[in-house]
């Protein structure tokens, strides 16, 4: 299996452009918002566009074809394989979609917790729609309540979301650790492991591989978990094993932070430029816990590195002995 790697790209003037964002960037893995990551309300999406995301990840479209039309033009579907695989090299399970900002799955408050809860069937459906396997969820904050009401609030919008969508929906969602902020839900190993659990207790065996974890790597660090050498890399890596499980983790959002160990910050920086540094990702890179896993960078966006610049970075990493 090839390296899976990527940034999370931009969808501005219809999903299907995303798809050639994420090939501008010499992308192999890709994660998108599906709509307006700011606000409750979202477009339907439109059935020409999806065709047309489509028709690009399956290489029946050129990519000097004008999208103005909207107008799909399809090959053979053998040939368009194979110029997929030529050209792009994107894997379709390693596309990934964000939810929107807003939703807080652990809320107390009534209207805001109902609110979150149908943005998240509405992005379960969105992604089944665009054939996209895995929806990444931030776990939101108890506000105070506690982690206990915090962790039954999330267990609930994700068990009642699943049940919420047709048995043809297999999109799965991915927890992301937090960064540890004051009242956030799952900043800690042990509570990732425990979500998951009272999720396979709570759904069908049918639906329990409908769950997983994104790992980002600057909220690991920012709540404790050290990764900024090979030693902290393999005892972190270890705990992540014992206390969540290998076999969950299904994407790494790949991101230093700006902030130090124990900070409680989410603030991402360039591979390599903060806090975790070069040791840090060195190791990491080249951990075999992970070695197959997809990786998505959200860095930032200024005039320091490029996303050319942190491609060309990690990847010289991986190649070096």
């Amino acid at each position: 299996m090839g390296l899976r790697i990527g940034f999370h790209v931009s969808i501005s003037g219809g999903i299907s452009n995303s798809v050639d964002n994420a090939l501008k960037e010499d992308c192999t893995a890709f994660q998108i918002f599906s709509r307006n990551p700011r606000g409750w309300a979202a477009k339907p999406l439109d059935n020409e566009d999806v065709l047309l995301f489509k028709n690009k990840l399956a290489g029946r479209l050129d990519r000097n074809d004008s999208t103005k039309s909207r107008q799909a033009k399809t090959y053979p579907s053998g040939s368009g394989e194979k110029r997929a695989n030529e050209r792009s090299k994107i894997d379709r399970n390693a596309i990934y979609v964000h939810m929107p900002y807003l939703p807080n799955l652990s809320s107390p408050n009534k209207i805001i917790y109902d609110q979150s809860v149908q943005v998240l069937i509405d992005e379960l459906n969105r992604c089944d729609a665009l054939d996209i396997l895995y929806l990444v969820v931030h776990l939101g904050s108890h506000q105070g309540e506690g982690i206990k009401k915090g962790v039954d609030q999330l267990v609930y919008a994700c068990s009642h979301a699943i049940e919420s969508t047709s048995s043809e929906n297999n999109v799965s969602i991915l927890l992301e650790n937090s960064a540890g902020q004051k009242n956030t839900v799952a900043s800690d190993f042990g509570e990732l492991r425990i979500i998951l659990d009272k999720l396979y207790d709570n759904n069908p065996r049918s639906k329990k591989n409908r769950f997983g974890v994104c790992l980002d790597t600057c909220h690991a660090f920012a709540s404790g978990y050290d990764l900024s050498s090979r030693e902290a890399v393999d005892d972190t890596m270890d705990k992540f094993n014992s206390q969540v499980g290998l076999k969950y983790l299904k994407l790494i959002h790949l991101n230093d932070s700006r902030d130090k160990l124990f900070s409680r910050r989410d603030r991402h920086e360039h591979v390599g430029l903060g806090e975790i540094g070069t040791e840090g990702f060195n190791a990491f890179l080249k951990h075999k816990s992970h070695v197959n896993t997809p990786l998505i960078m959200e860095t930032p966006m200024d005039n320091r590195r490029s996303n050319s610049d942190n491609l060309e970075f990690v990847k010289a990493i991986i190649d070096s002995p």
